[in-house]
């Protein structure tokens, strides 16, 4: 269904919008779908250094925001926004919406100094935001909370899914699956450690995500997988095409996330929509994305828990059927992106001259 009443926003995102993060995938569906739903929308791409931009960075940012449309909101991917100079925001002509996929300070890998700056900068920011978009109602609780964001002036808009056929699975040996790009953050470190009491088990792995956004964390994991003597268990994937990822999908046996914190956890909702069997943490909105059901769930950064859920899921098949029955019909109800774009549209016309 279109509104009948056209009205403009201008999306601004640091970065190449075409990387294959969880953030991208939601703007760039929005971007493409707004449309349909009387919003004409058009795109700003910012350095790729937020959010720490450098001096000339952000004197680049002033001269693309000041070309934009004067009566058309802003619409910033948090990634930009949280950690622009309070005075460049306050400068903006255009209102203001912020779309907060999880809060900046909360990235694993920050020192404290960087941290405790992120979140200051990114309180200021919001407190200027006319309107906030959040992608969970965990991420909304934690606005309010601890950034004293006015609960209502935020509006949840979580990512859609794309209904999938349900997964066929291997069995022999079973597979594994990890989902998204390798950084501190999605503790895959953690996940091969919880693996090494478990070499008995007849396991295969694979980590599909890119490798190119945080050598370090690369660099750690390799180690990690030498040290433990998986070199030919464990498959670091990198990038992969559509194509070969719903391959992985489909002949994966359990879905494993051991992310130490997610805004909701897009990867969480693509394996329910194929059925699949889960073991994830309880960080930040992955807790309440899975049903109890469906998986088996720990806590965050605890590589002996984690073992423990793994152990119970690899040995146990009918368990394993369960989750992925549980799975499925969760999968079932998952909202579609033509509801994520239309909250968004509803937010824009209520802010659009």
């Amino acid at each position: 269904m279109s509104i009948s009443l056209a009205r403009s926003v201008t999306l601004v995102v640091p970065g190449d919008l075409d990387l294959p993060t969880g953030g991208y995938v939601y703007d760039r569906r929005i971007l493409s779908m707004l449309p349909d739903y009387g919003v004409q929308p058009e795109l700003i791409a910012l350095p790729g250094s937020f959010p720490f931009p450098t001096a000339a960075d952000l004197e680049h940012t002033a001269k693309l925001l000041a070309a934009a449309p004067p009566d058309a909101p802003l619409l910033f991917d948090g990634l930009a926004l949280g950690a622009m100079p309070s005075a460049m925001i306050k400068s903006l002509p255009q209102r203001i919406i912020a779309l907060v996929h999880h809060p900046l300070y909360l990235e694993s890998g920050l020192d404290e100094a960087h941290a405790t700056a992120l979140k200051a900068s990114e309180t200021e920011a919001l407190a200027l935001a006319r309107h906030v978009i959040v992608t969970s109602p965990a991420t909304k609780r934690i606005l309010v909370a601890e950034f004293a964001v006015n609960a209502t002036k935020i509006t949840v808009a979580e990512p859609g899914t794309d209904p999938a056929a349900r997964a066929s699975g291997t069995g022999t040996p079973l597979q594994l699956l990890a989902v998204g790009a390798i950084s501190p953050r999605k503790g895959y470190d953690i996940l091969v450690e919880a693996l090494r009491p478990l070499a008995d088990l007849d396991w295969r792995l694979t980590i599909a995500g890119a490798t190119d956004r945080n050598p370090a964390a690369v660099s750690s994991l390799e180690t990690a997988i030498a040290e433990a003597g998986f070199h030919d268990r464990i498959r670091l994937s990198g990038t992969v095409v559509p194509a070969t990822l719903a391959k992985f999908y489909d002949t994966c046996d359990l879905f494993v996330m051991p992310s130490l914190f997610e805004g909701y956890g897009m990867v969480l909702a693509e394996a329910m929509a194929r059925g699949l069997p889960i073991v994830c943490t309880t960080g930040g909105a992955a807790s309440e994305t899975v049903p109890n059901a469906a998986a088996l769930k720990v806590a965050p950064g605890h590589s002996i828990f984690l073992s423990a859920a793994l152990e119970k899921a690899l040995r146990d098949k009918r368990l394993r059927a369960r989750m992925a029955d549980a799975s499925w019909e969760m999968g079932r109800t998952l909202p579609p992106w033509t509801e994520t774009t239309r909250r968004i549209a509803a937010v824009v016309m209520g802010l659009a001259p």
